[in-house]
């Protein structure tokens, strides 16, 4: 579960959205009246973001990367834990098993239980998977609200008609006049308050 991977998809997410609409504060209304309903290329005002910059600046992604990281580390810890136990287990009893040391029916119980623990085991790898993607999604959908709600308000001076996500070379070429990165980095630090399990984290690295 790399922590970069799973960062770089939320930012990713959370900016698409903003590549296909202008923000709502400013977006261009097209008059069903209209012969036209085009906006004259001199009055569309165009920005960028870089999302690498918003994955590795903003303090949401700072502090949800390491809740997420220190969570899938203890799901992998501990399904590591229970598949050693298992097949200690199972080394045990096929050495024992050789040796003659149990009856039929006791061998038949024996491995019918182990059977189950490795059914058992792979239900808990299903269901803390699923719990950790739901988690993820979670913080995707927070970041991606955190993100839109800012700039609905970020844009109501600057009043730009389409704001793009810029990820590696997904736009050809950028104009850094156009960049508002920082300026939108900044207002979103200083907006977002540090959740109380990130807050724990800190103060153990103390």
């Amino acid at each position: 579960m790399n922590r970069k991977n799973i960062f770089r998809t939320m930012a990713v997410a959370a900016m698409t959205t903003l590549v296909m609409t202008s923000c709502n504060q400013s977006a261009p209304k097209v008059d069903s009246k209209s012969d036209t309903g085009k906006v004259a290329a001199g009055e569309l005002k165009i920005a960028f973001i870089e999302v690498d910059s918003i994955m590795t600046q903003y303090k949401f992604c700072k502090d949800f990367s390491e809740i997420l990281q220190k969570k899938g580390q203890n799901i992998q810890n501990t399904l590591a834990a229970k598949q050693q136990q298992l097949q200690a287990a199972g080394a045990n009893f096929q050495q024992k098993l050789q040796q003659n040391a149990y009856t039929r029916e006791q061998a038949e119980g024996i491995q019918a239980n182990l059977q189950k623990q490795a059914v058992d085991l792979e239900a808990l790898n299903q269901r803390l998977s699923n719990e950790f993607q739901t988690e993820t999604e979670k913080y995707n959908t927070a970041l991606r609200d955190s993100i839109q709600h800012f700039l609905a308000k970020y844009n109501k001076d600057k009043k730009f008609g389409l704001i793009l996500s810029k990820a590696g070379d997904n736009i050809l070429y950028a104009d850094k006049a156009y960049d508002i990165t920082n300026e939108v980095i900044a207002g979103l630090n200083k907006a977002y308050k540090t959740p109380p399990a990130a807050k724990k984290e800190t103060e153990k690295k103390k």
